[in-house]
């Protein structure tokens, strides 16, 4: 368990010092400090796919029960996505985004004793699989999405008004590459966010033997899902591009990271991670 703890803090170091570098390498428009800040990331990316892998092919603590692994994967989950997105459209400018989130969440999990966070016997099989790993891509792609809504937002003010572009703001990409990862994280994660809906509606009606309990984390899925069906169709309509889809989406993100730590740890719920 020794070796594995200082895995972890590895990770974490290397993580915080792709945040850190990445920022410095914007401010000072620094494309090699940017360069190597996305390599440390990778290297932390990479020994945190190790970790994961190690510890469900030990059985370390019986891996797949405890709430520490899933919340260490979400974070494993929002970098998988940003090096999707940096891979697709050449994004690294959000890394910005993806490497704290990823830092952040991730040392949240190792907050977290394995010993006295168990996911209950019922939280567990192929559904829970399904819908807990649909709905955490989802979020990493909406992070991403939010990360780019965000820069989309600020250089379309400063175009705007006709401001004066700080280094940063020089650095970024066009409106029109911010726009594309905003399409694409509501094209894809819609569809697998209604995955995650149903899947959790089916593992309910086997568990519960009722697919709809009006549970808190089940009333706030199924509004945030009718937000997000609202923001596909005008998508796949064509009705909406640039500033209107951004808002939806940072507003979307912070909906979904507000259910996730609001409901699950701070609210009486089935899916309550409470210690």
């Amino acid at each position: 368990m020794l070796s594995f703890r200082i895995l972890d803090f590895f990770i974490a170091v290397l993580y915080l010092s792709g945040a850190l570098s990445f920022l410095l390498g914007l401010i000072y428009s620094s494309k090699k400090t940017q360069d190597k800040s996305v390599l440390l990331t990778i290297i932390g990316f990479g020994l945190h796919s190790l970790d994961l892998i190690l510890k469900y092919a030990l059985g370390i603590g019986e891996i797949l029960t405890q709430s520490q692994f899933y919340i260490s994967l979400l974070a494993w989950s929002f970098l998988l996505i940003y090096f999707f997105l940096w891979w697709r459209l050449k994004l690294k400018f959000l890394s910005i985004t993806a490497a704290p989130l990823a830092l952040l969440i991730f040392s949240g999990s190792l907050a977290i004793s394995p010993t006295t966070l168990p996911v209950p016997g019922f939280l567990q099989g192929l559904w829970f699989g399904l819908h807990i790993g649909t709905l955490f891509i989802t979020m990493a792609l909406l992070a991403m999405g939010f990360g780019a809504g965000l820069a989309y937002l600020h250089l379309d003010r400063k175009i705007k008004f006709k401001a004066k572009l700080s280094n940063v703001s020089r650095d970024l990409p066009s409106l029109h590459t911010f726009d594309r990862a905003n399409h694409l994280a509501v094209i894809i994660g819609f569809p697998l966010y209604t995955v995650g809906v149903l899947s959790g509606f089916i593992w309910a009606a086997f568990t519960w033997k009722t697919i709809f309990t009006w549970d808190p984390k089940e009333v706030a899925t199924v509004f945030i899902w009718f937000i997000f069906a609202w923001l596909f169709h005008r998508r796949v309509s064509g009705a909406w591009k640039g500033k209107k889809p951004a808002k939806m989406v940072i507003l979307l993100f912070i909906l979904s990271l507000a259910s996730f730590i609001g409901i699950n740890f701070f609210i009486e719920t089935h899916h309550s991670l409470r210690p």
